[in-house]
């Protein structure tokens, strides 16, 4: 409902199962994981309607006008950004022979059109987050991005693939993996595992630079985005606290148990950790952010299949001591998430009035513009969908 006007209500007759089914089939369409340029998987329009129709339309006139949307979902439905639903019928048609690929999905009548939105794990979620009064961190900005892998690693190149923030995961299985792995590692995470993230860097570095930090003491990355690093830095002091690496979720390496953020391997910088800053690890953080930003894959997700909005990982930061998150729901294509949380920044620096959901409504119609040169547009909702704010996104 509006804060203002009469509230409107509706129950929906969807049974547990179809929605599962809806949601899996329309994040299908937001995974870039090993996808070719020329094989991006088409949008279901129909489907994202059709949901719309069912959860939104009812209850238009309750919200119809207004410029945020605060949302609580659980099950199946947390696991989908809302921002993806269409609220008419639309077909995606290309205005000309030489367009753009994708181009045309800019044209389509997107909810996040109509308003900004944020997610929360419960309605009392909001009270408690604004009523907690707490002097302001003192430093703007503290960034571990681009870790350590594996030796030689590089973290540039691209290829006809789409660069997703996501693991390889055909590399932790494949045959033989964990053996060799043994044979050359004094302790084992498992870490060489994991692709090289490109473009985290230059994305800390910026993002440094637009909030005027301290680039030679609060930008850490390489041997210097590890879990000892983060762990014995005061991270009370920065206002925006962020992790530009992969997200894992239970068992996407072997013998993880819990939701996991990737930082650099301790055989290659000499550190007591395991190199993996956990769930369990995270809750014993202390902060006093205004954002958290997870720019990785699946850290709005416990285990995939999460019973409520903003779990596992970005939940815990929660905990921990943030007031917003920016996380992400699936695997993220790294090119369009730097610029997605870099325009984000750009904006709410410009303008001290708009609001943590407003920025990232903004950043994402400005991607939605933007193309990977002639290849492809990144008005595919895959490129700026994933990302989504909870908590207060005021």
């Amino acid at each position: 409902m509006k804060a203002k006007g009469a509230p409107a209500f509706n129950v929906v007759d969807l049974p547990q199962a179809s929605l599962i089914e809806i949601v899996a089939r329309l994040r299908k369409s937001l995974d870039p994981s090993d996808v070719d340029i020329n094989q991006l998987p088409s949008f279901d329009y129909d489907t994202a309607h059709d949901l719309y129709r069912k959860l939104l339309a009812p209850v238009e006139p309750g919200w119809k006008g207004a410029r945020e949307l605060i949302i609580v979902s659980h099950g199946a439905l947390s696991e989908l950004p809302l921002s993806v639903l269409v609220t008419t019928s639309f077909k995606p048609v290309k205005t000309s022979q030489s367009a753009i690929p994708f181009a045309e999905h800019a044209d389509a009548p997107w909810l996040l059109k109509q308003a900004a939105i944020s997610y929360l794990p419960s309605l009392s979620a909001l009270s408690s987050l604004r009523n907690t009064v707490t002097q302001p961190a003192a430093k703007s900005f503290i960034g571990f991005g681009d870790p350590l892998f594996k030796e030689n690693q590089n973290s540039g190149g691209r290829s006809a693939a789409v660069a997703s923030r996501g693991i390889v995961r055909r590399n932790a299985t494949a045959p033989g993996a964990l053996e060799k792995a043994s044979q050359i590692q004094r302790r084992s995470s498992n870490l060489e595992l994991l692709e090289a993230l490109p473009d985290t860097s230059d994305e800390v570095k910026e993002i440094a630079r637009i909030l005027r930090a301290d680039e030679g003491k609060d930008v850490n990355l390489g041997a210097r985005a590890s879990e000892q690093w983060v762990k014995s830095t005061d991270l009370s002091q920065y206002r925006a606290v962020m992790f530009a690496t992969h997200g894992l979720l239970p068992g996407e390496l072997p013998d993880l148990p819990q939701p996991a953020l990737a930082l650099s391997n301790p055989n290659l910088t000499n550190e007591k950790e395991d190199g993996l800053l956990t769930l369990a690890e995270i809750l014993e953080l202390k902060l006093n952010a205004d954002w958290v930003v997870l720019s990785a894959c699946n850290t709005a997700s416990a285990d995939g299949h999460a019973s409520e909005a903003v779990s596992g990982l970005g939940r815990a930061f929660f905990y921990a001591g943030a007031k917003a998150l920016l996380v992400s729901h699936c695997p993220v294509e790294t090119v369009s998430a730097k610029l997605l949380t870099t325009e984000l920044f750009k904006r709410q620096s410009a303008n001290a009035k708009l609001s943590r959901a407003q920025a990232l409504r903004e950043a994402s119609l400005a991607v939605m513009q933007q193309s990977a040169g002639q290849s492809y547009s990144y008005a595919h909702p895959m490129f700026w969908a994933p990302f989504v704010v909870g908590g207060d996104g005021g």
